[in-house]
């Protein structure tokens, strides 16, 4: 157990245990299910019904942990959190996942391009490591976050897996400042279908994406088609990737290669539309929006599956303070709460009555029963004021 230190108010040291500091080996279970599922297809007599084993452990297995081992709610005391942060251990947690990712990627590209699939075994291959190449979003996310060129650079790296070069410069200058408003196209609405919002989340992302690289580069001189574009970099590397495997494996390889990516870019939209639904921030008298607060971000503390996406279900902490590391994100008394954690929340989203019977609940009572502070999708704006409003407030409309 490593030991912090840090100087509370009246001078005193303070010092802290992390005892979840080694709990975040358990984000590798998820390689370990994979290198399972590959090993398990030759060792059952190359039986493709286990090649649904991936996807069935993200959305149901991680649901059902998380029930079992509920919640954790610690905070370290935020006089050792300046400590914490100068530990690379943490740093380097992130770091190493990064090639793994490409790893079994590859190992399974050449599964499908090597072994007589039926149509249905590659089907669960593309949602099951596509889910999991997803995933890896949460890390790049966290090295996008940073200061230092090299976490910038590897996040690049990392997004090359799945061609979503303009993910980290969309997300830090286009969500964090528009996040929970009706402008952001990667904020859901109340009575948006996670299908309809990935509709407009997808394209409404990269073109706001496009559009900060194109002022970034600008500002420094330089055109957008320029080699110092890090948004077409990450496009060229998947583009390079994509070309090699076909030539390697054969066009057909291309059946697995590209629906994998897509459901990777819809992991993606499926955390973007858990983690802040229906809610909004207010505007000031001046026609600004309130700043980002807690309250606008819906948080969910199952360990389980926060050992596995780097505390990002502590949404709620990252929206108020963006540069702050992973494993010294907070939880708060009186924010927003999902259900569950993220897997059994996008389990749940794919049937939208599912998720609204569950969430516009959560909405309303946020919102202390007042649908005009809710984010709400207009095209079931007038049938959401008639069920939560009442026909007074319609007619008011």
């Amino acid at each position: 157990m490593a030991t912090f230190t840090g100087k509370a108010a009246d001078g005193s040291v303070i010092t802290y245990v992390d005892k979840k500091r080694h709990l975040w080996w358990l984000g590798f279970v998820g390689t370990f299910v994979y290198v399972l599922t590959f090993w398990g297809y030759f060792a059952l007599g190359n039986n493709p019904i286990i090649l649904w084993f991936p996807a069935i452990y993200v959305y149901i297995i991680t649901a059902i942990i998380d029930r079992v081992l509920g919640e954790d709610t610690h905070n370290p005391p935020e006089e050792v959190v300046e400590d914490m942060m100068k530990d690379n251990y943490y740093r380097w947690h992130v770091i190493m996942h990064i090639p793994i990712y490409f790893i079994v990627f590859a190992a399974f590209v050449w599964l499908v391009g090597t072994q007589d699939l039926p149509w249905w075994a590659v089907v669960g291959l593309i949602i099951g490591v596509g889910a999991g190449s997803g995933s890896m979003l949460a890390y790049t996310h966290e090295l996008g976050h940073k200061n230092r060129s090299f976490d910038r650079g590897l996040a690049r790296i990392g997004n090359t897996l799945m061609g979503y070069g303009h993910f980290n410069i969309e997300h830090n200058m286009g969500h964090h400042v528009w996040v929970s408003t009706p402008e952001d196209p990667a904020s859901s609405r109340m009575g948006e279908s996670i299908y309809r919002f990935m509709l407009r989340e997808i394209p409404g992302t990269i073109k706001r994406g496009l559009e900060q690289e194109k002022r970034r580069l600008a500002a420094k001189g330089h055109g957008f088609w320029s080699v110092r574009n890090e948004v077409l970099q990450v496009y060229v590397g998947t583009l390079s990737i994509v070309v090699g495997l076909a030539f390697i494996f054969g066009p057909n390889i291309l059946w697995f290669v590209v629906p994998h990516h897509m459901f990777g870019w819809y992991g993606l939209t499926q955390a973007n539309y858990v983690e802040h639904y229906g809610l909004m921030r207010g505007k000031k008298p001046n026609g600004k929006y309130e700043k980002c607060q807690p309250k606008h971000s819906w948080n969910t503390n199952h360990l389980w599956s926060n050992m596995g996406l780097l505390h990002l279900q502590r949404h709620s902490d990252h929206h108020a303070n963006p540069m702050r590391p992973f494993h010294v994100l907070r939880d708060y008394d009186d924010v927003p709460s999902l259900p569950t954690g993220y897997g059994g929340c996008f389990f749940m989203a794919a049937f939208p009555p599912w998720w609204f019977s569950v969430m516009d609940k959560k909405v309303m009572q946020w919102a202390d029963g007042d649908i005009t502070k809710v984010n709400i999708d207009p095209k079931r704006k007038e049938k959401l004021y008639r069920k939560w409003g009442g026909a007074d407030l319609v007619a008011a409309e």
